[in-house]
């Protein structure tokens, strides 16, 4: 049979166990100290630190104070000592003017000319018996503890030529003593003499004791107005963040208004200015959001509308009329599907592998959109310039973008009119441009064209998905560079792709005014170079 386990037996998984609940027991304070408010761990830390300093200052003190005492204790004992000494060695007692008869005579003489103090006293032995005591002035009666009388007369057992000076630490049931001991012995004494002299060392500790209690008292106060003084700080400090904290609750995805109050300079009020334009951009993403959701339906719907109205009214017998709904059918999906792609190119310009720069020659660039422009309609397509310059740009990119344009100069244009094209490096700019002699652009809608599903007003929802120049702008401010428009209605319009000669970050981009492309005015019909637009579109309008 096999003998059962001892349950006594630490197995590895049991022993993992036993880690495994110490170590959860360490994080457990851990864990409810992170739980606290920070107010209440700052203050907590401050008293912390403030009591770490006070006992650290006090202990010193206290240790520096006590071996003061100590020192200033053996000090007087070891001055009545050589004082006695000096008194022996003379050997005259001042009082009569005759020698010493005896030992004993010497301590009674010693004794009437020391003054003791408060807490010290003296008494004088002969052959191990209590010969002299203090006067009835001297408050510490030694005589009074039989321990330490004891201890004086057992200074008498050892050989009495043996003994010197001892001072020493002596603890009795009564209390603790700083004592010296002062043997005397005349050659014609016939028994040998000592004199004690003792400092109640509890007593004069009890006083440094009352000092450092009254020190923790008020230490302890310093404490709670610490306490009360940092809870109140804390608090105003802290003030910011909990109306931050407060305002961050009330906001919702419906309601993006309210701002965070700030007051002062410091990092609490950066802080709260930081929060706010965070909030400004969540702000202007929701809106950009909602009015994307706004247009993409309104755009969907009617083209959705207008199918199911000429199903539901066609007739089925009639093959005519079947044909005719069916290519109004196909003609509103591919403007459907013309729609969702360039929703999908708008939404990967917020990307940022959105575009692929490499070092592009700028002049062979301009001469291919041209040719690729060619076939969009019947116009007459001339080259203005072709810059001899190599710019880091994305090709594929910037010729749609380009083409956008071309394509929009041929829809707002009559068969047969101009188009041109052309590219110009300009004072750390490179500007391309298309401009046509169509119906141009009114003044009123030269902001709004830029905008999603934004139309001019002399144009019609059969001429596009309305997020061509959205489109444009988007590639462009992903290139670092700002999109410029110039029109006169009636006489045409002038579109111009500034960007960076150099690899520029989009918010880096700073791009001056510049001259006009072809080298001047002259170039351009006279009123559409009247009335030059200063809109610079960034990539807000592309969001």
């Amino acid at each position: 049979m096999k003998a059962p386990a001892d349950p006594r037996t630490v197995t590895p998984a049991r022993e993992h166990s036993r880690a495994g609940d110490r170590l959860r027991a360490l994080r457990n304070p851990l864990v409810n100290w992170s739980a606290l408010p920070v107010r209440s761990r700052v203050i907590a830390l401050l008293v912390l630190l403030t009591a770490v300093a006070l006992i650290l200052s006090g202990a010193t003190a206290y240790v520096l104070q006590r071996s003061s005492m100590i020192r200033q204790i053996d000090d007087s004992l070891t001055r009545s000592v050589q004082e006695f000494r000096i008194l022996a060695q003379e050997g005259i007692d001042p009082a009569s003017g005759e020698p010493f008869s005896a030992s004993d005579q010497l301590v009674f003489t010693a004794m009437q000319r020391t003054l003791p103090a408060e807490h010290e006293g003296m008494l004088g032995f002969r052959d191990g018996e209590i010969s002299w005591t203090a006067s009835s002035a001297v408050e510490l009666r030694l005589e009074l503890d039989p321990e330490l009388v004891q201890w004086a007369a057992d200074q008498f057992g050892e050989p009495f030529e043996d003994q010197g000076v001892v001072i020493e630490t002596l603890s009795t049931d009564q209390t603790t003593y700083r004592a010296v001991t002062v043997p005397i012995r005349f050659d014609n004494d016939s028994a040998p003499s000592l004199m004690l002299l003792a400092y109640d060392f509890s007593a004069e500790l009890q006083e440094l004791d009352t000092t450092f209690l009254t020190y923790g008292l008020v230490g302890f106060g310093v404490l709670v107005l610490v306490g009360v003084a940092g809870w109140v700080l804390v608090g105003r400090l802290l003030h910011p963040l909990r109306t931050l904290q407060s305002t961050a609750a009330e906001i919702s995805g419906r309601d993006l208004r309210r701002r965070v109050p700030v007051s002062g300079q410091d990092d609490v009020a950066g802080l709260a200015m930081t929060f706010n334009e965070m909030l400004d951009r969540l702000q202007e993403s929701f809106s950009s959001q909602r009015q994307l959701l706004d247009d993409v339906g309104h755009e969907l719907r009617t083209p959705i509308t207008i199918i199911q109205g000429h199903l539901e009214l066609q007739d089925a017998a009639d093959p005519g009329d079947v044909r005719e709904v069916q290519e109004i059918a196909l003609e509103e999906l591919d403007r459907m599907r013309l729609l969702v792609d360039d929703l999908v190119t708008l939404a990967k310009s917020g990307r940022p592998d959105f575009v692929q720069t490499q070092p592009v020659d700028v002049g062979p660039l301009t001469r291919d959109v041209l040719s690729k422009a060619s076939p969009l309609g019947a116009r007459i397509w001339t080259l203005d310039h072709a810059a001899d310059v190599t710019v880091p740009l994305d090709p594929q990119r910037i010729t749609q973008a380009w083409l956008q344009l071309a394509s929009n100069a041929v829809k707002y244009s009559e068969e047969g009119s101009k188009v041109s094209i052309g590219s110009q490096a300009l004072s750390g700019t490179l500007r391309l441009w298309v401009r046509d002699q169509g119906i141009g652009i009114r003044p009123e809608d030269r902001q709004s064209i830029f905008d999603r599903f934004g139309r001019g007003s002399n144009s019609t929802r059969a001429e596009g998905s309305g997020l061509g120049l959205n489109i444009v702008t988007a590639i462009v401010v992903a290139h670092g560079g700002t999109v410029d428009v110039q029109s006169a209605p009636g006489i045409g319009s002038t579109f111009y792709l500034d960007l960076p000669l150099t690899a520029q970050h989009p918010a880096e981009a700073d791009v001056s005014e510049a001259s006009e492309p072809g080298g001047g005015r002259a170039d351009r019909p006279g009123p559409v170079a009247s009335t030059p637009s200063t809109t610079t579109h960034s990539k807000d309008g592309a969001a």
